[in-house]
């Protein structure tokens, strides 16, 4: 991510404004995380030829819903003032759970997602927390999550694959 000058009165850098306002571009499945939360966008900066670009990565390569975020962000960008940014999406390296920020898996489990992550020996419930779960179907609500079942409150959930 771009960091935005220090200092008291520094302008805010074109870049990391465009990073604040896609905060505010929500998941179309997920609404309570944003695109950056989710990891989504990967990357805002200058190209060689000087101009800015939005990168992107879908959760995965399949995903239903990349056509409804990447015009999502790109009205985003024009409603924003920023027409001339281009927008591009990159499938490689792929989309990995280990880009979800820190308030993005916090939001996702208040919402009821479960968030693996790599090395971890056990998926918790996100409900409460136990860790004696079923795994339901490799699929949940959409492909990049599978479906459990939590065996101490009883209730389902779903939770991001760990890719």
């Amino acid at each position: 991510m771009v960091s935005a000058p220090s200092g008291e009165g520094a302008p805010v850098s074109r870049e990391r404004r465009i990073w604040q306002m896609l905060e505010a571009v929500m998941d179309p499945e997920i609404p309570v995380v944003s695109v950056v939360d989710l990891g989504i966008v990967r990357q805002v900066r200058a190209g060689a030829d000087g101009r800015l670009r939005v990168r992107i990565t879908p959760t995965y390569s399949g995903c239903p819903a990349t056509e409804v975020i990447t015009h999502a962000i790109r009205t985003a960008l024009d409603e924003n003032g920023f027409g001339d940014v281009e927008l591009e999406t990159l499938l490689w390296p792929p989309w990995s759970s280990e880009w979800l920020s820190e308030p993005g898996r916090r939001k996702l489990e208040a919402f009821g997602i479960a968030v693996e992550r790599k090395g971890q020996a056990r998926l918790a419930c996100p409900r409460c927390a136990s860790r004696r779960i079923e795994r339901v179907s490799e699929f949940g609500s959409t492909p990049c999550k599978a479906h459990y079942r939590c065996l101490e409150c009883l209730e389902p959930f779903d939770t991001f694959k760990c890719l």
